[in-house]
């Protein structure tokens, strides 16, 4: 199995986590190991790396790329499970995390997968592979729960008309395919707003988001990501959209705020300190990246590193 990944921000991300030779290294989104490998290239024997990824095909990559370096140890899982990971590994805390939250061009390639508008395949979309799939959501969702997550996951302004065309549509028959759902999506969309990229783009971003459940499991990973970092860890997060990127700066801007008594106090009686140095805004694909990788252009890397106590 040939996982074929663009690694984005990979040179930026790798120098974000201001690697130590004999440190402890998680990838938690490792697709096809570009980061993980550029990690790895800084390490001695002494250090060590856990790969992490929940689609089975990732799993087969990378394990035949990584196979017999004592230094790697591959995990299929969510990386919302990072606690339990860490602690079955026996370890207690880590110099250094990456994810690379974004759809990985292979699981946009191929077909079967279901992920893209571009190809006819049945609707999926389900990154590892297991449990509800994009032909549930479609298929079996209220017209208010598509409303919503278009709406909500998509940003989609005419998220009312898409919901009501599904509606439509899976009255007649269930609506099985990529290309059947991005016609009717099409066709919902005021033909003067279907120039700027896809109609259908939207609404396969939200559709996939509910599915993967990718929203909420960033928000609640968060925390237990930047606990189990050592003192001075990096945690280094790459998003693709907005939703993701409010998610991650929102988290930071609270990891790094210390008192938070009223300016008129004389003196701090909350005893609050910042947790966390973190860069004022996130870092961005340069225009030779975007270049050579167009996915790259939405893609903007976060960085926290863990302060002492």
């Amino acid at each position: 199995m040939d996982f074929k990944h663009i690694s984005v921000l990979l040179q930026e991300s790798v120098d974000s986590l201001n690697i130590k030779p004999d440190g402890i290294y998680v990838d938690c989104t490792s697709g096809g190991g570009g980061h993980s490998a550029a990690i790895l290239a800084h390490l001695n024997e002494q250090g060590r790396m856990v790969l992490i990824d929940q689609d089975p095909d990732a799993i087969a990559t990378i394990t035949e790329r990584f196979k017999g370096d004592s230094r790697v140890q591959i995990v299929k899982s969510n990386f919302s499970a990072i606690d339990s990971i860490l602690s079955e590994l026996g370890i207690n805390g880590v110099d250094g995390m990456v994810a690379d939250l974004g759809v990985s061009s292979h699981q946009l390639d191929t077909a079967e997968r279901g992920f893209s508008f571009h190809y006819d395949a049945p609707l999926d979309m389900r990154m590892s592979q297991q449990g509800k799939s994009a032909y549930d959501v479609v298929n079996t969702y209220s017209k208010n729960e598509l409303y919503t997550i278009i709406s909500r996951y998509g940003e989609e302004k005419f998220a009312d008309r898409v919901a009501n065309a599904i509606i439509r549509a899976r009255e007649e028959k269930a609506i099985e395919t990529t290309l059947e759902l991005a016609e009717i999506v099409s066709n919902a969309i005021p033909a003067k707003f279907r120039r700027n990229g896809h109609p259908a783009r939207k609404t396969f971003q939200a559709i996939r988001i509910e599915v993967n459940g990718e929203l909420d499991v960033l928000k609640n990973t968060l925390p237990l990501m930047f606990k189990n970092l050592k003192d001075d860890g990096v945690l280094s997060i790459i998003t693709f959209h907005s939703l993701e990127d409010k998610i991650v700066k929102d988290y930071f801007r609270t990891l790094k705020e210390g008192c938070i008594c009223p300016k008129d106090f004389p003196v701090c009686v909350c005893g609050r300190k910042p947790k966390a140095i973190v860069k004022s805004s996130g870092i961005k694909a340069s225009g030779k990246e975007v270049d050579e990788n167009n996915r790259s252009r939405s893609a903007k890397l976060r960085t926290a590193i863990k302060i002492g106590e």
